[in-house]
């Protein structure tokens, strides 16, 4: 990845975005520092969609579902019943 200054990334901003469609996320960094990744929109729209479960995947699932929309039944702590 290209490490472009905010500066640079600012002043030829449509060089940078050539740059991210036709090799690879660009990095534009502030004080030094890395501060925000310039990538094409097909891999932001594979990354969206890889780090968001749908929740028509178990729906749909052939398998059974229960087991994953249920929470597990008797891991809970009881307190002592106390005589009066």
């Amino acid at each position: 990845m290209a490490l472009w200054p905010v500066q640079h990334a600012k002043a030829r901003f449509s060089e940078l975005l050539d740059a991210c469609q036709r090799e690879v996320p660009q990095v534009v960094s502030r004080r030094g520092t890395e501060a925000a990744v310039l990538v094409p929109i097909e891999q932001w729209n594979r990354l969206q969609a890889a780090a968001r479960p749908s929740l028509k995947q178990p729906l749909l699932a052939p398998h059974a579902r229960t087991e994953e929309l249920v929470p597990s039944r008797g891991g809970a702590r009881r307190r002592p019943v106390v005589e009066l």
